[in-house]
């Protein structure tokens, strides 16, 4: 079983989103049973509240659930019960690295990492930016290359 956490700075918009996506492109390759996703955040402001209404709207247009999706704050055991920490933008990755031991050997990346040529290599946060639509296709897009890489990585 391969394991991913997707991580925003609230766990409102962009990380429930990829969460939902990610989930939608798995199932659609056949690879559902095989990968577990989750989400997180590095702030602790929307703890318990699902995701942002922006992104229900736009996973409701896709058709892409976000059923018993609840904001947490990324916990110290998620390095060790995940292969794959997914980070939206640079700053969450700092503040990961913050959070993390020389121990921790798990795989830290910015989901854009994944396209071979990126539009932006941060995804902007819609709750400051308000456009949902640019975060889903961006996410859409890293979600992809995401897949296509534990795809071959675990010769799945």
């Amino acid at each position: 079983m391969i394991r991913i956490l997707f991580v925003c700075l609230g766990n409102i918009c962009r990380s429930p989103m990829a969460e939902s996506v990610c989930r939608d492109v798995l199932a659609k390759e056949g690879l559902a049973e095989q990968v577990v996703v989750d989400s997180a955040g590095t702030g602790d402001w929307h703890i318990g509240e699902s995701p942002h209404k922006g992104t229900r709207h736009i996973l409701d247009q896709h058709n892409m659930s976000y059923e018993g999706m609840q904001a947490r704050v990324f916990a110290e055991s998620d390095w060790e019960q995940f292969d794959y920490v997914i980070a939206m933008d640079a700053k969450n990755i700092a503040d990961l690295e913050q959070l993390r031991s020389a121990l921790q050997n798990v795989f830290v990346a910015r989901l854009m990492d994944f396209v071979k040529t990126p539009k932006k290599h941060d995804i902007p946060d819609p709750y400051f930016t308000g456009d949902f639509n640019e975060t889903f296709e961006l996410i859409h897009e890293g979600c992809t290359g995401l897949i296509r890489h534990i795809k071959d990585k675990h010769d799945l």
